[in-house]
């Protein structure tokens, strides 16, 4: 990277930077083809069969600087671009557009074992990764000792690595990524795996990196409070494009949509729909608890009024909604058929009777999501957000069992 005296703190660059990948099956292309294909589309030309116009935009026009010593989070939904644009700092693939420019050495976590032989011994692929990063042995036999029991498995440490759990591995690749002499550390969620005694050890060891050692951190994560805990700045990604490039808090805001929310409204057409999404017909705009001062529920039944507005012709779609607990698994839905049908620019407003007569008392989060059914009859999902919290606080009548949520779950039979 060659630097001026007004950047002498940027260890990477990122500037305009855009990925195209092609669909379809593995052609019998040459490189000769290869070339072709990619002087024609400079040249503004089409490609010469139906493969080569199918082509999938995972990153487009991303650009920002990352000075020395920062640790910066990345979030965005699945399909948003996060773990393509880590694959091309550390230049796993190629940018299709733009540039990338790196001041320094590059250690990289994007999956459980990266940069790992399986035949090879703990101890062995330790001098292996050493070397990749440019490290001499006598370096790495300096810090093996600190590695091997940052990593918490000696006892294991000349076992060949196939041999590892999922959580021995990212133990230890964390430890050599950690403790190599590597200037920009990058981690893809990879700790999720990990138990919840090391995820904290490794969040304590990447902030002290960062500011005893000047290293910079890059973190790809969904759980928002360790991103909060690590980061002191934080990029949003939407469908390949940068959203938001600013401040922890407001990141996660508009990642969460909580600036568009209040406890009986929320303003749908703000938020980031999840990259999974293979249709975009319908779009829920508007939900609300009409006629209520709060989110607190004392009967049997909650109205929710929505809105929204078709781009496509639809028909038959109907709403789901569904409570969770906590963000990982829902314990109770509800579906609402056949509710909506019309034309490309129309828009609509529904209310939906959702029935909590059998949840017991708890603070529940929803996600609303639009579905069609397909000739099979299967489930076709066209929008889906995160939706209103409800509170149940129903009075407890003398006399009756006190249920108790926490053992016997939300429902009750």
């Amino acid at each position: 990277m060659v630097k001026d005296k007004t950047d002498k703190d940027i260890v990477l660059k990122i500037d305009n930077v855009g990925k195209d990948y092609i669909l379809g099956a593995v052609t019998s292309d040459t490189l000769k083809d290869a070339i072709k294909y990619r002087r024609m589309k400079r040249q503004g030309k089409t490609f010469d069969g139906e493969l080569h116009n199918k082509v999938y935009t995972a990153l487009d026009g991303v650009s920002l600087e990352v000075k020395k010593g920062e640790c910066i989070g990345i979030i965005g939904s699945n399909g948003a671009g996060k773990s393509t644009l880590l694959k091309l700092i550390s230049r796993i693939t190629t940018p299709t557009r733009g540039a990338i420019y790196i001041d320094g050495k590059v250690a990289s976590m994007l999956e459980v074992g990266t940069g790992f032989h399986p035949e090879l011994t703990g101890r062995e692929n330790i001098y292996l990764n050493g070397s990749i990063l440019g490290m001499s042995k006598k370096e790495i036999e300096e810090k093996i000792e600190s590695i091997i029991d940052f990593s918490e498995v000696r006892e294991f440490i000349d076992t060949p690595v196939k041999r590892y759990s999922s959580g021995m591995y990212v133990k230890l690749a964390f430890s050599v990524s950690a403790h190599l002499d590597s200037d920009i550390m990058i981690m893809d969620e990879v700790l999720a795996v990990g138990d919840i005694q090391f995820q904290h050890k490794c969040l304590k060891k990447m902030k002290e990196i960062a500011k005893s050692e000047g290293r910079t951190v890059l973190y790809v994560s969904h759980n928002m409070d360790t991103v909060r805990n690590l980061c002191d700045r934080c990029i949003v990604l939407d469908k390949g494009h940068l959203l938001f490039d600013g401040s922890v808090e407001e990141a996660t805001k508009l990642y969460n949509g909580n600036d568009f929310k209040t406890e009986t409204t929320i303003d749908l057409s703000k938020f980031i729909r999840p990259g999974w999404l293979g249709r975009d017909d319908i779009r829920l705009d508007w939900a609300e608890y009409r006629g209520r001062q709060n989110n607190t529920v004392d009967g049997d039944s909650v109205s929710i009024f929505m809105k929204y507005s078709i781009l496509k012709p639809v028909k038959n779609v109907g709403i789901r909604v569904e409570l969770f607990e906590d963000e990982a698994k829902p314990f109770a839905t509800q579906m609402f058929k056949n509710i909506i049908s019309g034309e490309v620019g129309e828009s609509g407003e529904v209310t939906l009777d959702l029935d909590v007569s059998k949840i017991e008392n708890g603070t529940y989060h929803t996600f609303y999501t639009l579905y069609t059914l397909d000739p099979y009859d299967t489930g076709i999902d066209m929008d889906c957000v995160q939706g209103l919290d409800i509170i149940i606080n129903r009075e407890h009548k003398p006399g009756t069992l006190k249920w108790r949520g926490s053992s016997w779950g939300n429902v009750r039979l």
